[in-house]
C-alpha cells in the first residue's frame, strides 16, 4: 500500500514539475517576444497609413515603411474637446487607445450617441499629417467602431480640403472572411479615393449604402457599396465615419481647423 502511495506521490511530483518547467519557458519567451511583438504591430499600422494615404503599397519591407513614414508623415496630437491641436502628450507615443480606459483621459459616451459603441472616448488622439514644400496636404484620422464580431481599427485619409477622401482602410478587426472581412478588399476600398464627405451645406453625408451606389443619385460622390452579405459589419463602417467624422468626435477640429484656429 505504502509503495503505491510513494508511486503516486511520484508521478505527481514529476508532472507538477514539468509543469512548472513549461510555465517559466512559456512566460520567459513570451517577455522575450513582447518588444518584438510590438514593433511588429506599430509596423503594420505604418504600412496601413501609409498606403491609406496613397503614399505607398501593403508589400513594402519594413525599412521602406520606416524611411518612408519618418520622411513624410508627422504625428499630432489633437484634443478632442477642444478640436485644437495639443502638446499635452507625445504623439508618437501616446497610446489613444490605452487613454480610452483610463477615465482620467477618457469619458464616458452617452448611449444616444455612441453610434460606434466605443463606451468611452479619450480626450486625445494622435492624428498624421503630410505636408509638402511645407504645406498641409493630408490629415489622416484614426477611426474605430464596432461591426459584427469586432472592433474595426482603422484610418481615413482626407485632403486639405478636408473633404475628399484620400483613402480609407482598417489594419485589424475579426470579422468573417469573406463577408465583414471584405473590408480589406482592394475592390472595395478602391471604391473611397475621390468620395466627398460633406455636401454643399457642409452637413455630414458620407454614406456605405445596400444595395450598390446609382450613379445618377445626386448623393452618388458620397457613396460607398456596402459589403456583399455583411450587412451588419457594412453598418458599423457606416456608424464609425458618422461617429467620428461627426461633432461627438472630429468635427470640431474640423470646424477650427478650416477657420485656421486649430
Amino acid at each position: 500500500m505504502s509503495s503505491k502511495k510513494e508511486s503516486t506521490a511520484r508521478t505527481l511530483t514529476v508532472a507538477l514539475l514539468v509543469c512548472l518547467v513549461c510555465s517559466v519557458f512559456v512566460a520567459g519567451a513570451a517577455v522575450a517576444l513582447k518588444p518584438t511583438q510590438v514593433a511588429n504591430r506599430l509596423l503594420d499600422k505604418q504600412r496601413s497609413i501609409l498606403a491609406i494615404a496613397g503614399l505607398g503599397q501593403p508589400d513594402m519591407s519594413a525599412a521602406q515603411v520606416r524611411n518612408m513614414f519618418d520622411g513624410t508623415i508627422t504625428a499630432r496630437l489633437v484634443d478632442l474637446q477642444a478640436g485644437t491641436f495639443s502638446d499635452a502628450k507625445d504623439p508618437v507615443t501616446f497610446d489613444p487607445l490605452k487613454a480610452s480606459k483610463d477615465p482620467k483621459l477618457s469619458s464616458v459616451v452617452p448611449d444616444a450617441q455612441d453610434i460606434a459603441s466605443i463606451k468611452r472616448l479619450e480626450r486625445y488622439t494622435t492624428v498624421y499629417v503630410v505636408e509638402k514644400d511645407g504645406e498641409f496636404e493630408t490629415l489622416i484620422l484614426p477611426v474605430r467602431g464596432y461591426g459584427l464580431w469586432s472592433t474595426l481599427y482603422g484610418f481615413i485619409a482626407v485632403k486639405s480640403d478636408l473633404n475628399t477622401v484620400v483613402g480609407m482602410g482598417f489594419y485589424q478587426h475579426g470579422e468573417t472572411p469573406g463577408l465583414g472581412g471584405e473590408v480589406d478588399n482592394p475592390k472595395w476600398k478602391n471604391q473611397w479615393p475621390g468620395k466627398t464627405l460633406f455636401d454643399e451645406n457642409g452637413e455630414l453625408a458620407v454614406a456605405v449604402v445596400k444595395g450598390g451606389v446609382d450613379p445618377q443619385s445626386p448623393n452618388a460622390e458620397h457613396q460607398v457599396d456596402a459589403l456583399a452579405g455583411a450587412s451588419l459589419t457594412s453598418k458599423g463602417v457606416d456608424n464609425l465615419l458618422n461617429f467620428w467624422l461627426g461633432e461627438n468626435g472630429f468635427g470640431p477640429f474640423f470646424h477650427k481647423l478650416r477657420a485656421g484656429e486649430a
